[in-house]
């Protein structure tokens, strides 16, 4: 009976769960529209965050989109994290720590989109100088905080619960590829911090949009992964 009960509350909680963390994977992907929209920006070369700037004609549109996805990563991060604690939290620590990850990654992301850059540094070379003579609002300082925050946030919760869910045995399918796409983003990010590295000692960009970009997108690409897993899980 008591097995029975605990299937039915992993039901009851999962499918909110795995739908608000699938919302927050689509809404993370909204930077693409650059694809098709004039933001005036080098892909290649921009920061992802520099579109949603604030001199910039779209930045409107691409802080909600943020707002959006780290506020739905946030609630299905916490209402996981609520449920695992209340069923069997203190048997699956790595569970544990890896939903605590991505409801950190959800607050900060959300946060992102309060505290918006002013200008454009990769482009700009006005604002680049006022940036480093430190002229610049204390939002770019606190935007590099919040950014450092979510990235630390997605990467624990994509590495830490892709080994629960192999050192458990459960949600199958994030065990089976979660193993690839950990790999691939921490290849993105190590290109990622490469480059603003360079970048900030005056030697170029480096190509630092395209490795933002594929960071965030196997971020997504993740979070994708995991709200498919969740939803399948409750099923079996």
């Amino acid at each position: 009976m008591s097995t029975r009960a605990e299937k039915g509350s992993f039901a009851n909680s999962a499918w909110p769960v795995a739908l608000l963390i699938g919302l927050g994977a689509a809404a993370y992907t909204a930077w693409v529209l650059e694809v098709v929209l004039s933001t005036g920006l080098n892909p290649i070369e921009t920061y992802v965050s520099e579109l949603a700037a604030q001199d910039q004609p779209l930045g409107g549109l691409f802080r909600a989109t943020d707002f959006t996805a780290g506020v739905l990563a946030f609630a299905g991060g916490l209402l996981a994290l609520a449920g695992l604690l209340r069923r069997d939290g203190s048997r699956r620590p790595w569970s544990v720590a890896g939903w605590a990850g991505i409801t950190l990654f959800g607050a900060a992301t959300a946060a992102d989109a309060w505290l918006p850059l002013s200008c454009t540094p990769t482009v700009d070379p006005v604002c680049a100088a006022r940036e480093t003579a430190g002229l610049v609002p204390a939002t770019h300082q606190a935007h590099a905080v919040s950014s450092s925050l979510a990235m630390t946030g997605a990467l624990v919760g994509i590495v830490v619960l892709t080994v629960a869910a192999r050192r458990y045995r459960r949600l199958a399918p994030l065990a089976r590829y979660g193993p690839v796409l950990v790999g691939l983003e921490l290849l993105a990010t190590a290109w990622t911090l490469s480059a603003i590295a360079l970048f900030t000692a005056g030697r170029g960009t480096w190509a630092l949009g395209a490795g933002q970009r594929l960071q965030v997108l196997f971020v997504a690409l993740w979070l994708g992964l995991l709200a498919y897993s969740v939803h399948k899980e409750r099923r079996t």
